[in-house]
């Protein structure tokens, strides 16, 4: 069938399943070759897989999008580009020059790149980075958008925030509710603005979490920041061989047993 007749359905039905969508969101979604991302069942509502990461579900990129709620020319970070399916939407909604895209896994990076060329969108920036520090040469963002879970935003997120800028993600693991942010001045650097539901996704990896490898069982990113506020989880992974204290230290700190 037409991938384009493909495209109507998926949407009309999107539209139907989240008692209406955005329009701006739906014209993107009628637009952007889904196929060029997804190569199995691509418009079916489902989600998939592809080199040890989650594939998005139509519904659910379209719920992530609407949050995020963008202008054409916003300034734009994705974190977790995966297949750049996501990336590319964006492009169309806020111009594709204004859209920057990280993933901690070397392989969806150069993946993302590929797809995103081959379906017209090269100006989209992607590069490899830990997604928890964002992309601070190409700051200040007018939206941040994370296609994965949190208790909290990073706070390297949150300051490359415009003033007035929002970030979107799940908080909360392993089930969480989709939240945007806007940062300020409180003790826990940021304010939830609005709430669009329960959401769960994939838990933000840092790195030695690479896609395909081990993730570790935690509700709190044991990472740099933690460990500059000298915060350790109670439970959950003991695996010695990663010791974020002992890296910031430059291999003077503990062992934790």
């Amino acid at each position: 069938m037409d991938p384009a007749v493909l495209r109507e359905d998926m949407v009309d039905g999107l539209d139907h399943a989240l008692g209406g969508l955005d329009e701006a969101v739906g014209v993107a979604m009628r637009t952007v070759p889904r196929h060029a991302f997804v190569e199995e069942q691509p418009y079916d509502n489902r989600t998939g897989d592809h080199a040890g990461t989650d594939v998005l579900a139509p519904r659910t990129v379209a719920r992530l999008l609407e949050a995020l709620a963008v202008d054409d020319g916003d300034e734009t970070l994705v974190v977790g580009v995966g297949v750049g399916y996501t990336a590319a939407l964006l492009a169309e909604l806020v111009g594709e020059r204004h859209v920057h895209a990280v993933d901690i896994a070397r392989r969806l990076v150069l993946d993302a790149r590929r797809n995103l060329g081959q379906a017209g969108y090269e100006g989209v920036l992607v590069d490899r980075r830990d997604g928890a520090d964002g992309l601070p040469e190409y700051a200040p963002f007018d939206r941040v958008l994370v296609e994965a879970s949190a208790v909290r935003p990073p706070r390297a997120l949150l300051d490359q925030l415009a003033p007035d800028g929002r970030l979107v993600m799940p908080l909360g693991t392993p089930e969480g509710t989709l939240a945007a942010v806007e940062a300020d001045d409180s003790p826990e650097g940021y304010a939830v603005v609005e709430e669009f539901g329960s959401m769960a996704l994939a838990p933000l990896l840092v790195d030695g979490e690479q896609a395909g490898g081990v993730t570790r069982n935690r509700t709190e990113r044991e990472d740099r920041e933690f460990a500059e506020q000298g915060y350790f989880a109670p439970t959950g992974w003991e695996h010695e061989w990663i010791d974020w204290d002992d890296r910031l230290d430059g291999g003077r700190g503990h062992r934790r047993r």
